[in-house]
């Protein structure tokens, strides 16, 4: 009798050809970023190509911000003439400028990032080098499968928050992070602490215009319509600027920080504690698309989603001391008490909601019986790729958003694009 023969559901299994936060081929220049005065030299370059970030957004041209909604259409980076970002940056020391890299070639051009999260809002009041009442940047639901819970139920905008309306676009201030770092005591017993009535509003500077002269749009609704090297830029700054809205102060001594090292880094300013350098902070995360012996998927919709319709894979934080095929392991056990067996890497791309590194697995469950948490996890179930297409179609069920590693893992066990 011949003996039956058992495939692998692994077997065929291919890394991701194409991650929408993973496509920067961009020269870091690494060994320039401790150049004395690199920033101005590379600005006074007519090469120089200088992008925006706030609050965690990217800005593009002014009407590009209601795209982010639309299949097939494409969106670029706004950019300013790195003369005058030049005399900007000295009128306001808070902006941080980051050198993103160059592309070298016959132009040689380099692309470089300036945050302007710090920069008081153009306006009566508004004056040059003052802090804003408060420190923009971006909220973090706290959980990996809550950051990607976030995106739009469509694939689309995605990263819209509670209070928020319309796309992904912003035109007004970004979502804040609350902060009084920028407030006085006596800033509590009277609401006129600017400039006096009587005096004429300043004229707005170019990077107070850009506020409301651009549209400022979630890197999750640009990635999806830029080409590849402005979706590694938007990537790359955004991810920087965050960490340094984020961390104001040395986390070992809490002396107020400065960017250092092109923006790539920041410096202690205690200088009895050797004026340490800090660098971004990474938090490793594991997702994994779980397959059974039938080679079905199993979907999960997680509580921190809004959307009652999204399922995506099981995804987590890898923990201290932890190597990341354990943290694959534990994450689907804990969360929909399923055993995994051989665990196989698919890729890797940022996400820096605020500061996640995501690397893909694919998995074999060596057992089927679903037992959800029901406090992270509320439901889970396997499906067959008939089963998933209909569910899709009857929209029972959402597929996550265009950005996200986990849509592409989806889209390698179908065998078809979403």
């Amino acid at each position: 009798m011949t003996a039956d023969i058992h495939f692998s559901p692994l077997a065929l299994t291919r890394a991701l050809p194409f991650l929408p936060l993973a496509q920067g081929d961009i020269d870091y220049q690494v060994d320039r970023r401790g150049e004395p005065d690199l920033i101005n030299t590379l600005l006074a370059d007519p090469a120089a190509k200088v992008v925006l970030t706030r609050g965690g957004l990217v800005a593009v041209p002014r009407g590009q911000g209601d795209l982010v909604d639309y299949e097939n259409v494409k969106m670029r980076l706004a950019t300013l003439p790195g003369a005058y970002v030049g005399e900007e940056l000295r009128r306001y020391p808070e902006a941080v400028a980051m050198f993103l890299g160059s592309y070298g070639g016959v132009r040689g051009e380099c692309v470089i990032a300036v945050d302007i999260s710090r920069v008081s809002d153009a306006g009566e009041g508004a004056v040059p080098g003052a802090q804003p009442n408060g420190v923009l940047g971006v909220q973090d639901a706290g959980t990996v499968d809550g950051a990607m819970g976030l995106a739009n139920a469509n694939g689309n905008a995605a990263g819209k928050r509670a209070g928020e309306s319309g796309g992904a676009a912003e035109s007004a201030a970004p979502f804040g992070v609350p902060d009084s770092a920028g407030q006085g005591a006596d800033d509590a017993f009277d609401e006129s602490v600017s400039t006096p009535a009587s005096h004429a509003a300043p004229k707005p500077t170019l990077l107070q215009q850009a506020v409301t002269r651009f549209d400022w749009v979630d890197l999750r609704g640009f990635a999806p319509h830029a080409n590849a090297r402005e979706a590694g830029q938007a990537t790359s700054a955004v991810t920087l600027s965050i960490w340094h809205s984020r961390q104001r102060f040395c986390p070992t001594c809490g002396a107020p920080v400065l960017p250092a090292l092109a923006g790539w880094a920041q410096r202690c300013s205690n200088q009895a504690d050797g004026n340490r350098i800090l660098f971004p902070r990474v938090e490793p995360a594991v997702i994994t698309a779980v397959v059974d012996g039938q080679d079905r998927l199993l979907l999960q919709h997680n509580a921190a989603w809004k959307d009652p319709n999204l399922y995506s894979v099981s995804a987590g934080f890898v923990e201290a001391g932890e190597n990341l095929e354990h943290a694959c392991r534990r994450e689907a056990r804990e969360e929909t008490g399923i055993q995994l067996g051989e665990v196989r890497y698919l890729g890797s791309q940022p996400w820096p909601f605020p500061a996640s590194l995501m690397m893909a697995f694919k998995a074999h469950a060596i057992t089927t019986d679903v037992h959800v948490d029901g406090s992270e996890t509320v439901t889970a179930r396997w499906v067959t790729r008939d089963e998933y297409t209909a569910e899709l179609i009857a929209g029972r069920m959402v597929a996550p958003g265009r950005a996200t590693i986990a849509r592409y893992m989806i889209e390698e066990w179908l065998g078809r694009e979403l």
